[in-house]
């Protein structure tokens, strides 16, 4: 018999809460898969703070923390300087690293610290009935933005991934997708670039993955990854913003 597919040792058995056509399960599978294949699940610490991902020390099978909201790469941070042969990584959304923790993001990739961040991003505040997001859209309606963002009155947009790779103590930055299978494995990829820069002794490195919130877009879990696609990649270009020589040598 030949194995096809089976559930990473990263992961716990269980169901997941998350809506149909979320993709932050396909993101947790996508981490789980890199810390097997890199042979690191038993020395990893996993950080999740409060938003949609808050369960998320039920999902993955590593020693994981509850930081307060938006406060993950401060938490990383000392867990990662106490306990350097730890592998640590924080896994937020864009209503978590991109409003409440924005300074705490800013200052960790500013010092360079040797952690991982996967930064989810669905343009819209999901846990709490869709409020608008430091990222979410020109003219996107959300709960408290119902006729649409005006950036006369709520500003632009945060373009997260450029904004983190002009600070010098980063190490690898991309903004990644879950739209379609190949974005998936793009995905993957960079995951494990992440991990790898972090076992390298590197700086901060950083995934920013575009994701879908069905629920609060008011969409079919096929239309939110076509949502994706065509109103997020436009404003959210996919691409590699940061990747020093030391980094690009390990693959």
């Amino acid at each position: 018999m030949v194995v096809v597919y089976q559930r990473p040792d990263s992961l716990t058995d269980v169901l997941t809460h998350y809506c149909p056509g979320c993709t932050h399960g396909i993101i947790h599978r996508l981490v789980a898969e890199v810390l097997d294949e890199l042979g690191v699940r038993e020395r990893t610490i996993g950080v999740a703070p409060v938003g949609c991902a808050v369960f998320a020390y039920n999902y993955f099978n590593v020693d994981m923390a509850e930081a307060a909201h938006g406060r993950a790469p401060a938490m990383a941070t000392g867990l990662k300087r106490t306990q350097p042969d730890k592998v640590v990584f924080t896994y937020q959304g864009d209503g978590d690293l991109a409003a409440i923790g924005t300074n705490e993001i800013i200052h960790a990739a500013a010092r360079g610290e040797k952690i991982t961040v996967i930064f989810v991003n669905n343009a819209v505040y999901g846990m709490t009935s869709g409020q608008m997001a430091p990222t979410t859209l020109p003219g996107q309606i959300t709960t408290s933005s119902p006729s649409g963002r005006d950036v006369t009155l709520a500003g632009y947009p945060l373009r997260v991934a450029e904004l983190i790779a002009g600070l010098p103590g980063t190490s690898y930055v991309v903004r990644r997708s879950t739209h379609n299978v190949r974005e998936i494995n793009r995905t993957k990829k960079a995951i494990r670039t992440a991990f790898q820069a972090q076992l390298a002794g590197q700086g901060l490195s950083f995934v920013e993955v575009l994701s879908s919130c069905p629920t609060n877009n008011h969409t079919t879990a096929a239309e939110a990854l076509t949502w994706i696609e065509k109103q997020m990649v436009p404003y959210y270009p996919l691409g590699d913003y940061k990747v020093i020589d030391a980094v690009a040598r390990l693959n």
